[in-house]
């Protein structure tokens, strides 16, 4: 399909841990991150996603300037949801728990 009209095809993503919908969507060239996250209306489907403050990525990397980054073509946003527990937190407790293991034995 040839691309004529200065529009670009970019894939919005949004997945909880039982379901997960992906969005294809054709948007004008220079649109950005949160545009494109607008345009998907991916809140309908999930009532409590906020579109306007989520945290988004392209390809599993962050974007600091989602207002402001433009897309390429091909690109996959991905919408993140936020953290439940603290990822440093998490590791401390598990090495924790594994020096108690080995200091009963």
């Amino acid at each position: 399909m040839e691309n004529n009209t200065n529009t670009i095809h970019v894939e919005v993503a949004y997945a909880l841990p039982d379901r997960q919908r992906i969005v294809a969507l054709e948007v004008p060239e220079g649109c950005t991150v949160r545009a494109a996250v607008m345009q998907s209306a991916l809140d309908k489907q999930f009532p409590d996603l906020d579109l306007a403050t989520a945290d988004l990525g392209i390809f599993g990397k962050s974007v600091s300037a989602p207002d402001a980054q433009a897309l390429k073509n091909g690109e996959r946003v991905e919408i993140y949801r936020p953290l439940i527990a603290d990822p440093k937190e998490v590791r401390k407790q598990r090495a924790a728990k594994v020096k108690a293991r080995k200091d009963a034995k």
